[in-house]
Parts: structure tokens; sequence; C-alpha cells
């Protein structure tokens, strides 16, 4: 197992956490990582892209000259691919690009994702993060305390959605806010994603958050 040191809000040490066996001693494999991390990508895209055809483009019905004795090729409408303002070939229309990830393979990709970053020490562990009010100053003091706040990308991971913590980072570019799974009913979450985890140089997680974490994919 590893021992992961708990700070407090100023970077002080006041405590440890032993992380799961099952997360630490977790074997990554990087073709069920990259297919979740794909398929994550996909399922976000709204496929509502659209162009017309030549058949839907308005205009056209009438020859634009004469079929011989032109000197130029035939043409039949003037709303063909090859015509300015004419139709698109091969019209890109209305679809889904959603890909299918079985529950073990997410459980795997999040398990392994999380493991790596915790072997590469990219993962610290806040005794709480909660904020009184929403200024953006108190989350960069709260980033500088634990040495991060020049990261390229920092994933906050929250043990609930908090609207005041949310407020704090949101004006922050390189800071993506979210929470850890839960098992309660009705629950308001925005759970971290195998891509999240991936593509963050820096992971601060709430204590009690990780105590979900572990509750959820380390069975």
């Amino acid at each position: 197992m590893s021992n992961l040191e708990i700070k407090d809000a100023k970077g002080k040490k006041v405590g440890s956490h032993e992380v799961s066996k099952t997360i630490t001693e977790f074997k990554p494999v990087e073709a069920v990582i990259h297919r979740t991390v794909v398929a994550e990508m996909a399922n976000k895209r709204q496929g509502t892209q659209s162009a017309k055809t030549r058949s839907e483009t308005r205009g056209g019905g009438k020859k634009p000259y004469k079929q011989k004795k032109t000197g130029n090729a035939r043409q039949g409408t003037t709303r063909a691919p090859h015509y300015a303002h004419g139709g698109m070939a091969l019209a890109v229309k209305p679809r889904s690009y959603e890909k299918h990830v079985n529950r073990k393979e997410r459980r795997a990709a999040i398990v392994g994702a999380l493991s790596m970053q915790i072997d590469a020490g990219n993962v610290q562990i806040a005794d709480a993060i909660v904020f009184a009010d929403a200024k953006t100053k108190t989350a960069v003091d709260f980033l500088k305390a634990f040495g991060v706040a020049d990261a390229k990308r920092i994933l906050v991971v929250l043990p609930a959605y908090d609207e005041t913590t949310y407020k704090c980072f949101r004006n922050l570019p390189n800071v993506v806010v979210k929470t850890a799974p839960s098992s309660e009913e009705g629950a308001k979450t925005d759970v971290f994603s195998t891509r999240d985890l991936m593509i963050a140089g820096r992971i601060l997680v709430a204590k009690e958050a990780m105590a979900k974490i572990e509750e959820v994919w380390a069975k």
C-alpha cells in the first residue's frame, strides 16, 4: 500500500492516508485506458452537423447553358458540387458517435489511471477543500500552499458538488473541478473521467473524496 500525506489549507501535514491496495497494486492496461478515453470523447460529441447535398440546395433548376456547341463540358445544374454555392459531395449528416465500454473496462481504466498518477507522485490529499467565500484569491493561495499553482492542468476532486468552491476555481484556466463518485441516491455529482485523470498534471483530492473513490472503485 501507499501512504499519502494529508495537508491542511496552509500546506502543513496533519495526517496520512493509506491508499487501498486494490488501487496501488493494480496493473494498468494501456489498451483499455485508450479505448475508454476514446469512448468518453466520442460520447461527448453531439453529432448534429449537417451539410446540404445538391438535391437540397436551393436553385439550379435551369440548365446553365445548352448541351452542345459551347466547347465546354455539359452541365445540368449550377448546384453541382464543383460549382460555387453548389451542394456538398458526400455531405455530412446527423449521426451518433456513441461508443460502448462495459462496466469492468471502465473500472479498470479509472483505477489504472489513478494508480499511474499515484505512482508518479502527482496525487495529493487535502484535509478539506471548502471555502467560506467565493474568491479566486483564496483558491490561488490554496494551490500555492500545495505547490501546484503553476501546474499546466490541475484536477480538484471534491466529495460532493459545492457551488462556492466551484466559483473559487472557475476563473483559473488550468483548474478543473470534479466530484468523487457517490453511492447515495439523488446526490449531485460531476464525476471525473479517465481522461480527466490522464491529462491532469497534478491532482488534489479531498480526504472525504478519496474515501468515496475507494468505496466505489476499490471494491
